[in-house]
């Protein structure tokens, strides 16, 4: 004959327990994954800031001037050097001084990077 009380499943301590031990895994793996995210856009937009340096200075030579804008370098019509910058995180850039360093602020809302050659 069968027995009809079973004492198959888990308890509430069991079940607690494993509650517990994905809180504390979740809790060490949350802070890493954002500090790996925040250095992914850091460099991503240092990418974007290395490139607009290069067009300006290649504006710089054809055009004898010592400033522009960020618009003027980037699009798709002929005289534009980057056809696409990528934000990443929300940044804006700022207009290009010749010998100058030039500056992405408002990265992910927080941070402000400066690429200088």
């Amino acid at each position: 004959m069968k027995n009809i009380n079973s004492n198959k499943g888990f308890t509430l301590v069991e079940i607690m327990i494993v509650v517990v031990i994905i809180g504390l895994l979740a809790a060490m793996a949350i802070p890493a994954f954002q500090k790996v995210r925040a250095s992914s856009q850091d460099k991503a937009v240092s990418n974007n800031l290395r490139q607009l340096s290069s067009a300006a200075d290649q504006y710089f030579l054809e055009n004898g001037v010592s400033a522009v804008t960020s618009a003027l370098l980037v699009g798709t019509n002929s005289s534009q050097y980057i056809k696409q910058v990528q934000t990443v995180a929300g940044e804006s850039y700022s207009n290009v001084q010749q010998g100058s360093a030039i500056t992405a602020t408002a990265v992910a809302g927080a941070r402000t990077i400066t690429y200088s050659n």
